[in-house]
Parts: structure tokens; C-alpha cells; sequence
């Protein structure tokens, strides 16, 4: 595996998405600082601790951007563009001309990101063989904490399942609710994805189960595993700050240390050692190979690809493996890699967004 940038979760991202509008958001952010990694494992931290932005990143300027590219590669380009640097992406369907095969993308960088290098980094990562047009303009200063707690309300993923942001009252006291301070990462149930992920959690979980959150970000699934009755989750993640959040957000919601065990992985992304000086909250915790009975990896299309072998390694034989983080059109992708590692395999979608679920084979060896 090639190393920390293949990990999901972005920096300071609030997802959500809204499809019936002519403006269709892709995911909110605000902006962090600038990543060591292509894809940081961070979302935003409203809580007074170290890892909270200095001042200056909370309400600053900002660039807006606006960028024409491909119809058929905007959402893949719009989901780049946040792994790259952007604090958000839209889309303006309604002033599209259907006889036009281009589309724009209105994006917000922070004034500390480098948009240049954040836009050819993103077409890259997508394929696009030439680098979109685009308009850089300075915008004023923003309340970025301000804004994106008007933002994020409580989410109802399914009946008696609520996702609660920690500044929110629960609506149902008597339902199974997640608090959720997502800090520096992703993960508020929002997202098509993660409603994926819990959904299929929700009904997967009898009681007793041990399962892996590969790439955590906020801990909200290892979380939601706990609380359907899983025996034990661990969380690995590449980035130290996405650990804090899921830690924070694991004593929101009264889960000991010892039922949630969460590992900072090296960024070379070796799963099976941890990083050297981690703190104590990370528990020390290696992730065994065939030692869980749910493996779920909502990260993105290349690193589900390139990280596949990973991945079903830590499922037991006859395990559950799935995987999320892709829009539809890419699921034949993660089929052909996946076939032979998993079988029985189904998949699950909501709006434009898939999840692909399968058992482990038996006797099957991987590195």
C-alpha cells in the first residue's frame, strides 16, 4: 500500500447533500490548514481543545472558485476537489444548457490552500487528460464555526437512529442516539455513505460481534457498532487528528477505552504496526489479520482498489466485508477487484452513491 493519502476523511468536511435542489452541495467544509496528506482523515472540532484552528482559520478569508469541467466527471471531480484542499463544492445544475457538455463547479478554498496545485492534483486523481478552466476570486471573511453549526441538525438514518450533533438535544430521548462532535473529520451521517454503512450495520449486528472501522474519521461507525451490541469495534485511521475526534466523540457517548480501541497507522499505511509515540487514548492496539467478524472501509475508489488485499486481511474467513466511499458508475470497479476476495456479494445505493457489501472467502489467503 502506498501510504497516508489514500485515507478518506477530509479536512474540516461537514457532508451533506441535496439532490432535489437545482444547486446540488456536495459536501460543506470549512477550511483547515494545509495537509501533509492528499487525503486527511480530519473534519471540524467545535470543542476548546488543542486541536482546534487558531483564530485566523476560523474566520478568514477565503477564495471562491469557479471551475468548468466534464458533465459525465463533475461529482467525481467535486468529491476530489475536497480531498485536495476545497472547504466546499456545488454545483449549479440549473443553469446548465443540456446541449452543453460542460458543467460548473463553484468551490471555497481557505487562504491558506494553494488552489492551482489543489485543482491539477484533483483532475489528476480522477483522469481528466486536461486541466479545467477556472475563475479565482477573494472573498471576505467568514464565521466558518459560526455557519457550520447552523448546518449540521440532528439526522435520522433510520427509525429510532439518530445522528446528534453534541450542541443539539436529542429529538427522541428514547431513540438510539449517536453524539457526534465530528472535530477534524468525516462523519456525520449525513452523507450518503456513511447512511450506507449504518444502515448496513444496523442489520448486520446481532450481538457479541468484533468490528473494524478501516479509516474511522470520526469514529461514527465504530460507535454505532457498540451501540447496536457489538462486542468490541477498533478504529485505524492515518491521521492524529481524526483519532482525537473519534476519542472525543467515544466519551460523548459514555464508550470506554477498552470497548473502543482506536490505532494511528503509519502513514506508509502499514495496518498491522502502529505509530511510535501514539498517546495513550490510541491504546497500542495492532489490528490482527482475521480477527473481526465486520470490516467496513468508507473511504474512496482508489484506495479501495489499491488497499483491497489490506482490508479483507483483518476479516475473519466468512466475515462481512464492505466497502463505500464510490458513486454508483464505479462499482463495477470494486466488483472486479473485489470478486475474488469476497462472495455472495450485494450492493446497496442511495442518490448517486453505492455500497458493496460481501463474505470473505473461505480459505483465502491474502497479504
Amino acid at each position: 500500500m502506498r501510504g497516508t493519502h489514500f485515507f478518506k476523511h477530509l479536512s474540516f468536511i461537514s457532508s451533506w447533500r441535496i439532490s432535489s435542489q437545482p444547486r446540488r452541495l456536495i459536501h460543506g467544509v470549512f477550511p483547515s490548514p494545509l495537509s501533509q496528506r492528499r487525503l486527511s482523515s480530519v473534519f471540524r472540532n467545535f470543542s476548546t481543545s488543542s486541536s482546534l484552528p487558531t483564530t485566523h482559520s476560523l474566520t478568514s478569508p477565503y477564495f471562491s472558485v469557479r471551475i468548468s469541467c466534464p458533465k459525465d466527471s463533475a461529482d467525481m471531480l467535486s468529491e476530489a476537489l475536497l480531498c485536495f484542499g476545497a472547504s466546499s463544492t456545488s454545483m449549479d445544475e440549473q443553469g446548465s444548457d443540456e446541449g452543453n457538455d460542460k458543467i460548473c463547479i463553484d468551490s471555497i478554498f481557505s487562504d491558506r490552500q494553494d488552489v492551482d496545485v489543489c485543482i491539477s492534483h484533483a483532475a489528476d486523481s480522477v483522469g481528466l487528460k486536461e486541466l479545467p478552466s477556472y475563475e479565482v476570486r477573494v472573498g471576505e471573511q467568514y464565521d466558518w464555526i459560526k455557519k457550520t453549526q447552523e448546518s449540521f441538525c440532528p439526522v435520522e438514518v433510520t427509525e429510532g437512529l439518530w445522528i446528534v450533533p453534541e450542541w443539539r438535544t436529542p429529538p427522541d430521548a428514547h431513540a438510539t442516539n449517536i453524539i457526534l462532535n465530528p472535530g477534524f473529520a468525516f462523519g456525520t451521517g449525513e452523507h450518503p455513505t456513511t447512511k450506507l454503512c449504518l444502515l448496513l450495520l444496523h442489520g448486520l449486528i446481532k450481538g457479541g460481534e468484533r468490528f473494524l472501522d478501516y479509516g474511522t474519521g470520526s469514529g461514527i461507525l465504530a460507535i454505532a457498532a457498540l451501540k447496536f451490541g457489538a462486542a468490541s469495534s477498533v478504529g485505524i485511521d492515518v491521521d492524529p487528528q481524526a483519532i482525537t475526534a473519534a476519542t472525543q466523540n467515544a466519551a460523548l457517548n459514555k464508550i470506554s477505552p477498552n470497548k473502543m480501541q482506536l490505532t494511528l497507522v503509519p502513514p506508509d499505511g502499514r495496518t498491522h504496526e502502529v505509530v511510535e509515540g501514539q498517546s495513550p487514548n490510541s491504546m497500542g492496539v495492532t489490528t490482527e489479520s482475521e480477527s473481526f467478524d465486520i470490516v467496513i472501509a468508507n473511504i474512496l475508489l482508489n484506495p479501495l482498489l489499491d488497499l483491497a488485499d489490506d482490508i479483507v486481511s483483518h476479516a475473519k474467513p466468512g466475515a462481512v466485508v464492505a466497502v463505500s466511499g464510490i458513486i454508483s458508475e464505479q462499482v463495477p470497479y470494486i466488483m472486479e477487484r473485489y470478486s475474488p476476495l469476497l462472495e455472495s456479494i450485494s450492493v446497496t445505493e442511495i442518490d448517486d452513491w453505492a455500497c458493496v457489501c460481501g463474505t470473505k472467502r473461505r480459505g483465502l489467503t491474502v497479504n
